[in-house]
């Protein structure tokens, strides 16, 4: 007779210090190292996508500002391979290509069952939320378009006539309206990422172990939340070529605060990505 699967029960979840934050950036510092050029790579790939959305959308900053945010905000599912490395490391294997390629293709060899909780959970997350960034964009798109006072057709424009306008709110209104939309999808996503990578869990446990994790660690997730966005802000503020390294450290920081914030040892794991014998799991 088949085996009843063994009931879900949920994960700890840890209490950080405020500082702890700054522990996750030193560790992925070290993983960079010791991941090297593949890990770079990662910030090289998505500084060139960035650059390729300022490419089409440059004389329509109000699309441009839009976009570039909502790049971002699927940025977790982008970063997916570097919890790979910095979980290969963690497990004292080998933190090499083959590892990113099997994090991305691993899903062809197992799983009958295409429509099961656990079949491509993280790709079902990521179009989630792609979803949730066309969202923003359209309504950025949309306030800048109707609210501005002149056409914005450059970034001197929205600074002047947004950022720095004399009359009206319409750049208040932007960020409050872009806080509002981010706030939620960071509490979705900080562990969810790491989690599904790990652990063999449903797309709403792991969610729901995300949220779970920002509201027993109100302050230290604030602060984790600030530090991404200044880390973001000084990548695309440097031509995007600040990005090649804040989103691979970024990245292995992540994988990092999951470990720290989720007890998750006693669900089932994934496969190991860097032994080539095994059979890998799905994603």
């Amino acid at each position: 007779m088949p085996k009843t699967p063994a009931p879900y029960v949920a994960p700890k979840i840890r209490t950080v210090g405020m500082m702890q934050p700054l522990i996750w950036l030193v560790m992925a510092w070290r993983d960079i190292a010791k991941a090297g050029w593949v890990s770079v790579l990662h910030g090289f790939a998505m500084s060139a996508i960035g650059i390729a959305i300022v490419a089409v959308a440059h004389s329509r900053f109000w699309l441009l500002a839009g976009a570039l945010s909502g790049f971002l905000v699927i940025a977790p599912v982008l970063a997916t391979s570097l919890y790979a490395l910095s979980r290969a490391i963690q497990r004292k294997e080998k933190p090499n290509f083959s590892v990113v390629l099997k994090t991305w293709l691993n899903w062809q060899n197992s799983h009958f069952n295409k429509w099961d909780n656990d079949y491509w959970c993280m790709l079902q997350f990521g179009a989630l939320l792609a979803a949730a960034a066309t969202g923003w964009v359209m309504t950025s798109a949309a306030l800048i378009t109707l609210l501005a006072p002149v056409p914005i057709n450059g970034p001197l424009d929205f600074v002047h006539h947004v950022m720095l306008a004399r009359e009206g709110w319409l750049f208040e209104i932007w960020l409050a309206v872009g806080g509002v939309m981010a706030a939620p999808m960071f509490a979705s996503s900080v562990v969810a990422m790491p989690m599904l990578l790990d652990r063999r869990v449903t797309l709403m446990q792991a969610v729901l172990t995300s949220w779970q994790t920002v509201l027993a660690n109100p302050m230290p997730m604030a602060f984790w939340a600030s530090i991404i966005m200044i880390f973001t802000l000084l990548g695309l503020g440097s031509l995007l070529l600040g990005l090649i390294p804040v989103l691979p450290m970024l990245g292995h920081a992540s994988w990092h605060a999951y470990r720290d914030l989720v007890d998750a040892s006693h669900l089932p794991a994934r496969e190991s990505l860097s032994a080539p014998d095994s059979q890998f799991g799905t994603y």
